[in-house]
């Protein structure tokens, strides 16, 4: 990660310009300090950080943009307008590295705000080396195959075999499967396949199979269409089952040793140890209400920062969280707000700025998942006590 080491100096002045970066403001706590940068029309901050009576300077973990090249400009220009002297750097190179082109992997904004296809769908969960993945693009070539993976290499290796294969109705997504399926419309998805998921035996939490992911993935699936586990661990086998009892209206069947067209390197040396393996397989049969998102993460105005009093521990609700995790002062002007929120499975952190009675999140609304709409309005509801009266 790119940073520089300074020795301690007087705060920059604000707002500046220096090489083309400006700096608009900094936000001042006890843990460490941040300067609010632009430049090539984007935003984000600089960390400040006290270490061994120096500073480093270096991106803020959750404020990260791209291409690195943008971030190395400001931490130089930094060093500069600054006038500290420069102990440490890492930042010389700025040459800008184009990225291979990555067309079939899409983030979660994408399915937020732009997904649209007249395909069929079909989504495995998890898919791993990408070979199930593959095999249903090239058997289905006039179907949409959507992958959802969390391990980068995987991913990776398996764009480099949709390349090779020249495939082109695959999108990858690298995101969690249980957030994801709130933004694909109802009655859309032909099949979800969710083959060999991790058992989870001792953190039975965090499987992807739960009551709340089947009646999601019903939702999304049209009439006819199916949900189907695939698992050799017999306790995910027997968890499974047992979440069927809670969709007797549904269709479902179970099966022993099924045989697939293709299976995967592991599917193929458990059946040479004769190694048992179970397809759960559940039925969707009416058609859902379509899909109606509404992403209300606005705040009320006239919050009062004065005595502005968070709780210091995470606030845990029943399927969300919010953690206050730091509040920073701007000089004349308001306070940053570092928290995290949302889901358990996949929270994220954001910061709210605070200035002239008036609030909003940094860098844009947080991706409007169920849980995530939950927070907000925890988070509003600790701003409207503290509210000025009018």
């Amino acid at each position: 990660m790119p940073h520089i080491l300074v020795n301690k100096h007087k705060d920059i002045a604000t707002p500046s310009n220096y090489d083309d970066v400006a700096f608009q403001f900094i936000a001042k706590s006890s843990k460490e300090n941040k300067v609010l940068v632009e430049t090539e029309n984007k935003k984000f901050f600089l960390n400040m950080k006290e270490k061994n009576n120096n500073i480093l300077v270096k991106i803020d973990n959750i404020t990260r943009i791209s291409p690195v090249s943008i971030v190395k400009n400001a931490i130089n220009a930094y060093g500069k307008i600054s006038g500290s002297k420069i102990l440490f750097e890492n930042t010389s190179n700025l040459s800008k590295k184009v990225e291979p082109k990555k067309e079939f992997l899409k983030d979660i904004e994408y399915f937020v705000n732009d997904f649209k296809t007249d395909k069929e769908i079909l989504v495995e969960v998890g898919f791993g080396s990408g070979r199930y993945l593959i095999h249903q693009a090239l058997k289905n070539p006039d179907k949409l195959i959507i992958g959802l993976e969390i391990h980068t290499p995987s991913i990776e290796q398996m764009l480099k075999q949709v390349n090779i294969q020249g495939i082109t109705n695959i999108l990858a997504i690298n995101y969690d499967a249980r957030l994801f399926l709130e933004f694909l419309e109802s009655n859309s998805v032909n099949t979800i396949f969710v083959h060999f998921p991790v058992p989870w035996d001792k953190k039975p939490h965090r499987r992807v199979m739960s009551v709340d992911f089947i009646q999601e993935s019903l939702r999304a699936l049209k009439p006819n269409g199916t949900l189907e586990l695939r698992t050799d661990s017999p306790n995910y086998f027997e968890y499974s089952s047992q979440l069927l009892e809670h969709f007797k209206k549904f269709p479902s069947k179970i099966l022993k040793n099924k045989d697939l067209e293709v299976i995967s390197k592991y599917e193929t040396r458990w059946k040479k140890q004769e190694k048992d393996i179970w397809d759960v397989i559940i039925t969707s049969t009416v058609e859902d209400k379509i899909l109606d998102i509404k992403a209300d993460f606005s705040f009320d105005t006239n919050i009062n920062i004065k005595n502005l009093d968070l709780p210091n521990k995470p606030v845990v609700k029943k399927d969300f969280l919010v953690h206050f995790e730091n509040v920073l002062t701007i000089e004349d002007y308001g306070i940053l707000i570092q928290l995290t929120m949302g889901s358990f499975n996949k929270p994220i952190s954001k910061y709210i700025i605070v200035a002239n009675g008036k609030a909003s999140y940094f860098q844009g609304n947080p991706i409007p998942t169920s849980a995530n709409l939950k927070a907000h309005k925890l988070i509003k509801s600790f701003l409207q006590e503290n509210k000025c009266e009018q």
